[in-house]
């Protein structure tokens, strides 16, 4: 490892590296760990450590000298950040990223690439958790495999089903729900009643598991669609509770794995 040294006005920066399973973030935190001075946002590509040297790459010509920072890495491909001074769970790093931004004691959320992870918070602590990684069905890869079946990118995707009408999908599995979708296309079935059914079932999946957890406080939503108006009025209106996310929800990973 190198050693950490401070800059000429005697700060040290800590990085985040979120290597996902489609989507890496990284982030530069300030020495006193309450400001984030850069953030950004990848394509994972297929080699997580070609990534990671991305990353650090594109730190250093912005002046993040590694000389000067602590990194950690998180996330699907984290072991693959070989430069990296600490390695955490994803678990870990969302829970402290989503206090950062504001989730106090709210059970948080955070759809993925590949999983869906509901986190219990006591404080700045995680205290439980659950994970759906068996099945895609409930991740934003399933979201994206259906998007490029009706021949469309997530922006027209969810554009698409605000204006559809709501069918039920039986299949449970990415592969056999992609099969009946394609059967619906035989059908004649407009592509936004598809997109609006293929949105419902992932959203009654997601929550489902977040029940299981219910909170007074609340929910909390990180990842890449703590954004998106659709996915957050949907889920809130399937869990029966108020739901919160934050601007920089889609960091909440690499935020928290920065502050460890």
């Amino acid at each position: 490892m190198y050693d950490i040294m401070l800059d000429r006005e005697g700060n040290m920066y800590y990085i985040g590296i979120d290597i996902g399973s489609t989507a890496s973030k990284f982030v530069v935190i300030n020495n006193e760990k309450n400001e984030i001075l850069y953030k950004e946002v990848i394509s994972s590509g297929w080699n997580s450590k070609e990534t990671g040297r991305l990353i650090i790459n594109k730190l250093e010509s912005l002046g993040y000298s590694r000389k000067e920072s602590h990194i950690t890495a998180t996330g699907y491909g984290r072991i693959a950040v070989d430069f990296a001074d600490k390695v955490i769970t994803e678990i870990t790093a969302h829970g402290k990223g989503a206090h950062f931004l504001g989730s106090k004691d709210k059970t948080v959320i955070d759809i993925g690439g590949q999983d869906t992870k509901v986190i219990v918070q006591n404080e700045d602590r995680v205290v439980d958790f659950l994970m759906n990684d068996k099945c895609s069905a409930g991740t934003g890869k399933f979201l994206e495999v259906m998007a490029n079946r009706l021949g469309l990118d997530l922006d027209e995707f969810f554009q698409m089903a605000k204006n559809g009408k709501d069918i039920e999908l039986s299949s449970t599995c990415t592969v056999f729900a992609e099969s009946e979708v394609v059967s619906l296309m035989g059908k004649g079935t407009k592509r936004e009643d598809i997109a609006s059914g293929v949105i419902n079932s992932i959203v009654s999946k997601v929550s489902k598991l977040a029940q299981k957890k219910s909170n007074p406080e609340g929910y909390f939503l990180t990842g890449g669609f703590s954004n998106n108006a659709y996915i957050m009025k949907s889920l809130e209106e399937k869990l029966a509770s108020k739901l919160y996310s934050h601007p920089d929800g889609r960091f909440a990973g690499a935020i928290g794995a920065a502050i460890l």
